[in-house]
């Protein structure tokens, strides 16, 4: 262990950041690859958990920065490459006539359904078991139960939350439409809004079931949200709501928006978004949000010229075709090696569950076998490969050797578990 390491076990609890428990230390990246402070190169598929999109240092992305920082770095004031980032974001979401900023996808969640609260004047969210909607005391409502509930009862995962939050959720399985649309017309009386990924975690929505959602709430004006904190500029310009053809009423944004940044943003109707401006919602309907970074000037110049690059035709062309190589690749090595598991996800975005029977919802993965994946992720990243535990993020860096270098060390993974072997 390196001296850094050392010190993070002295200092942080667990000796991390708490968003991993790998004891690695990064001290570069560059394109599709991070080096640790020990000079090990690997190839990089945690991408900072997403917003990396671009890859590392994107030269058009640190021009950007580079450029704004000498006029300042914060301001709490408005400021032009924020509102021009609104404008992009406003221009390319279906849903967003008007966007409101953070500093993360927690919050932007947490005030998302509290946007949702203050439209239609109830508490409860529906939500769906196994949807990660950020740290907030909602959100850690049945987001990995390990012993799930009965439905619509919530699950809490995390000590700290308050009992009585339990009682404001109401939670379904995601594309399981039926419950859903039976959840959301018993509850329509106290119901504020309905939050989901429209690409749970790993899974892509059933056929219709975000149709059914949408055709439902529409129909009791009940807000839709979509969590697109991953999905947004990622499965298109527009996101998932583009990709998949659904529009709801209120959007979250992370990630790539932020281009590496501490950036955020919900966005919805022009209407629902009013209850940010206390002139339009009066005393009692004005809804308070302050946040000192929320859009950051360098954060925004990042933002806008990550977009920027993604607005091209075809920007998208290279990274599908390297994911959708990568997501084969990986098929055909579990069929040789006859190991069960099933690569699931979108070609920018999936992994592999260690299963063979079918995947729709949160109990469903499950059942995948994780000590198998932990198996799998340790081999890989001895031979250079770095990922997160239950994620593949594609890059639009990323390179046929990198595709390569990835299908050679994943065979090799097979081969060490089809022949006992330890990693």
């Amino acid at each position: 262990m390196n001296d850094l390491s050392d010190l993070a076990a002295r200092v942080l609890p667990g000796g991390t950041f708490g968003n991993s428990s790998l004891n690695l230390v990064i001290a570069e990246g560059k394109a599709g690859h991070v080096w640790d402070t020990e000079g090990r190169e690997y190839v990089d598929f945690l991408l900072g958990s997403g917003p990396m999109f671009l890859g590392h240092n994107h030269p058009e992305v640190l021009e950007a920065v580079l450029a704004q920082v000498p006029r300042g770095t914060t301001f709490f004031l408005n400021n032009e490459p924020g509102i021009r980032l609104a404008e992009a974001i406003v221009d390319a979401v279906p849903c967003a006539e008007q966007v409101r900023f953070t500093s993360s996808g927690t919050e932007a969640d947490m005030y998302a359904m509290r946007l949702a609260r203050a439209y239609r004047k109830r508490d409860k969210i529906l939500k769906f078991e196994g949807g990660y909607h950020g740290m907030s005391d909602y959100a850690l409502m049945s987001l990995a139960p390990k012993r799930p509930g009965n439905f619509p009862s919530a699950v809490p995962d995390s000590p700290g939350i308050p009992r009585s939050v339990q009682g404001e959720m109401i939670i379904a399985p995601f594309n399981d439409a039926e419950l859903a649309n039976a959840l959301i017309r018993e509850h329509q009386d106290e119901l504020a809004g309905v939050i989901v990924e429209p690409f749970q975690r790993l899974l892509p929505p059933a056929t219709g079931f975000l149709e059914s959602l949408r055709r439902i709430t529409k129909q009791l004006d009940i807000p839709l949200i979509f969590d697109e904190v991953v999905t947004g500029f990622r499965f298109s310009y527009g996101g998932a709501q583009e990709y998949y053809g659904v529009t709801p009423d209120i959007c979250t944004l992370g990630k790539i928006i932020g281009g590496g940044f501490p950036l955020a943003a919900i966005a919805g109707r022009a209407d629902i978004m009013q209850h940010f401006d206390r002139a339009k919602a009066g005393e009692e309907g004005f809804l308070t949000q302050i946040g000192t970074l929320s859009g950051n000037p360098v954060a925004s110049a990042a933002g806008l010229a990550s977009l920027a690059v993604l607005m091209r035709p075809g920007a998208y062309d290279g990274v599908r075709k390297m994911g959708t190589a990568l997501m084969n690749g990986i098929t055909a090595a579990l069929r040789e090696y006859g190991i069960p598991g099933q690569v699931t996800g979108v070609p920018v975005l999936f992994d592999v569950v260690f299963t063979d029977g079918p995947l729709s919802d949160y109990r469903s993965v499950l059942r995948g076998d994780a000590a198998m994946a932990a198996r799998f992720n340790a081999r890989l990243r001895a031979a250079g490969i770095l990922k997160g535990d239950s994620k593949y993020y594609l890059s639009t860096a990323h390179t046929q050797a990198d595709i390569d270098q990835t299908l050679t060390a994943f065979r090799a993974a097979c081969a060490s578990e089809a022949g006992g072997q330890n990693p």
